[in-house]
């Protein structure tokens, strides 16, 4: 219907996902909490402006940021919007992001020891 579904953290080095191919979405904490998504819309949200101490491109001015931002809140149905009791939105990490962060909590996590 055109409302914005779910945002989708990934990996810098993974491939965004492609309009029409389904993709494995996963809550970053709960292991049994997943979901295959079919996306209609797929849109990069994330630009870097700044890298290794220079501006990497031009700053969008605050008029664009507002247009940016009221388009975007277009896009939410309006259980997300409401006043009331708002419908959490869905953000997610891929496959291959879940993994990695839950590798390096097993790596760092303290071991007890039971005698």
């Amino acid at each position: 219907d055109g409302h914005a579904l779910i945002d989708l953290l990934q990996r810098v080095d993974e491939s965004p996902p492609e309009v029409g191919q389904k993709v494995l979405c996963r809550h970053p904490f709960q292991e049994s909490k997943r979901a295959y998504v079919i996306p209609t819309h797929v849109e990069a949200l994330y630009k870097v402006y700044w890298a290794d101490g220079r501006v990497t491109q031009a700053m969008p001015s605050l008029d664009e940021v507002r247009e940016r931002v009221q388009n975007s809140l277009k896009t939410l149905r309006q259980d997300h919007k409401r006043t009331l009791n708002p419908t959490p939105y869905k953000v997610a990490v891929s496959d291959n992001l879940y993994n990695f962060i839950h590798d390096l909590w097993l790596q760092n996590a303290p071991i007890g020891e039971l005698s």
